[in-house]
């Protein structure tokens, strides 16, 4: 079985114990961590990192291509090791250290974080830690169910330590696409010209000499959480499908659309499911995170091809797709996320880019990261590459959350993410917000008919008509701007009322 994992006979004597490669690993130095969402994250090395923190306590700089699995995050935090963490993250005991200051979280676009490795503005990597399916005669690494930013991890980084997980099947290789652009300022245009584009090879080439160790593991990646589709997802997903059809109607669109990207999380891939019961066919997806919903639009019949960076599937849907890979590599391929993500590509592609939104206000301006403006939830990951360049820029959000205390749409967001500018569309399960065109008091009359639930109804519109009557190009009461928010601070909801006799 090794020798289908490990070609080169001469990377036999390289097989070494977690605990040996995680002692390579000492204070101060950077790494570069696979994992994307969950998905081809490194397994036993981190585990080991934590156990020797016990007796020899150190500190890293550690990247990622977005979220890691296996509680990794909060194993490594509990075990005091990381100093420093970008781009993204989503674990809740590294969450509260970060909002208590006790970790340093650097919250990035993920198509930038190699280019700032590359252009030395950020690292060096020391060393790589990379989840394989195999390793070439050549050395070269075949990627699992992720590729992030692995490929230029173990391309830049000093040393590389390979994870290889017996628990991946070898059907998997060939689904990669590894492609690393040339330097600036005089980049090659990267060629993807469709969601099939292939431009470049089915593994990470690196010179044999830099892999220092190979761990054997045998853990799969852990399941996706995502909730099924509830009432109010089904009814952002109808909106969003009128809403399309409309644009077919103009002839803006035809009904194979273009190419779709959809954000990671409950509400995207429920709002994606509904597709499926759609009119439209022969759909493409060029997106960050192949989930649930990519599988329902194949065997549904309206989805021709996938492109992302990660593949992240609930148990359920893991069990059935990679038992059955055949029927479905001619229909997906696995990019590293500067590609998947690249402002570029998105642009020429002409995505129609979905994600979520923690709140919006009644200008446009959407929030994903902060509650309160001050505590990080999880990351702008790539919401912010998709919604610049999109062809048409979409956020989804149930309107309240918390049981109604909290409204998702506000006078003004505490923490901007995604300005007016870049945002198209607003949906929630009470309607659609097309914000093309329209000026910032045209933009509120709009958000505030389609998307405010019933319950807030009546206290954005006395705030907007009051700001109106003050006066402005974008109308504000400055002193009331953010009174929803102090208002639940104190006394546990957004409905103001609450405090009048």
């Amino acid at each position: 079985m090794l020798e289908k994992r490990i070609r080169n006979q001469s990377l036999m004597s390289k097989i070494v114990s977690a605990h040996e490669a995680a002692s390579l690993i000492k204070d101060g130095m950077v790494v570069g961590m696979s994992g994307f969402t969950r998905a081809g994250d490194a397994k036993a090395v981190p585990v080991a990192m934590a156990e020797i923190a016990q007796t020899n306590p150190f500190q890293i700089t550690l990247i990622t291509g977005a979220s890691l699995g296996h509680d990794v995050d909060k194993i490594l935090t509990e075990a005091n090791i990381l100093e420093r963490r970008m781009p993204f993250q989503v674990d809740i005991t590294l969450r509260a250290a970060i909002n208590r200051g006790e970790v340093m979280f650097i919250d990035q676009h993920l198509s930038e974080t190699v280019e700032q490795l590359r252009s030395k503005q950020i690292g060096p990597i020391d060393y790589a830690v990379v989840e394989a399916l195999a390793i070439t005669q050549d050395g070269a690494i075949i990627p699992t169910t992720s590729i992030g930013n692995s490929a230029s991890f173990a391309i830049l980084a000093e040393k590389v330590i390979v994870e290889i997980n017996l628990n991946h099947p070898l059907e998997l290789e060939g689904l990669h696409d590894i492609y690393i652009p040339t330097k600036r300022p005089s980049r090659e245009p990267i060629a993807v010209m469709d969601c099939n584009s292939r431009v470049g090879t089915p593994y990470i080439p690196i010179p044999i000499e830099k892999i220092a160790a190979i761990v054997i593991t045998h853990e799969y990646d852990s399941a996706s959480t995502v909730e099924p589709a509830d009432d109010e997802t089904s009814a952002i997903a109808q909106h969003l499908i009128r809403f399309l059809e409309d644009e077919v109607e103009k002839g803006r669109l035809d009904m194979s659309l273009n190419p779709l990207q959809a954000g990671i999380g409950s509400i995207a891939n429920a709002v994606l499911k509904g597709f499926a019961e759609s009119p439209f066919h022969n759909l493409r997806m060029y997106s960050e995170v192949l989930q649930d919903s990519t599988f329902d639009l194949i065997d549904a019949g309206k989805l021709d091809f996938a492109s992302g960076s990660s593949i992240t599937l609930s148990q359920s849907y893991a069990e059935r797709v990679y038992n059955n890979l055949d029927r479905y590599r001619d229909q997906l391929i696995l990019r590293p996320q500067e590609i998947s993500n690249h402002p570029e590509v998105i642009r020429r592609l002409g995505i129609i880019g979905i994600n979520t939104a923690l709140e919006f206000d009644i200008y446009g301006n959407v929030n994903s990261t902060h509650v309160d403006g001050t505590n990080m939830m999880n990351g702008i990951g790539g919401s912010g590459d998709f919604a610049r360049n999109a062809y048409i820029s979409i956020f989804v959000s149930k309107s309240i959350a918390k049981n109604g205390q909290i409204s998702s749409i506000v006078p003004m967001v505490t923490h901007v993410d995604h300005n007016e500018h870049d945002v198209d569309i607003l949906v929630t399960e009470q309607g659609l917000a097309d914000l093309r065109g329209l000026a910032p008091r045209e933009r509120a009359r709009t958000i505030i008919d389609n998307c405010v639930h019933p319950d807030y109804q009546s206290q954005i519109n006395d705030y907007y008509e009051r700001a109106c009557a003050r006066g402005g190009h974008t109308p504000h009461l400055l002193e009331e701007a953010f009174s929803w928010h102090l208002n639940r601070q104190q006394t546990g909801t957004m409905r103001l009322n609450n405090n009048k006799g």
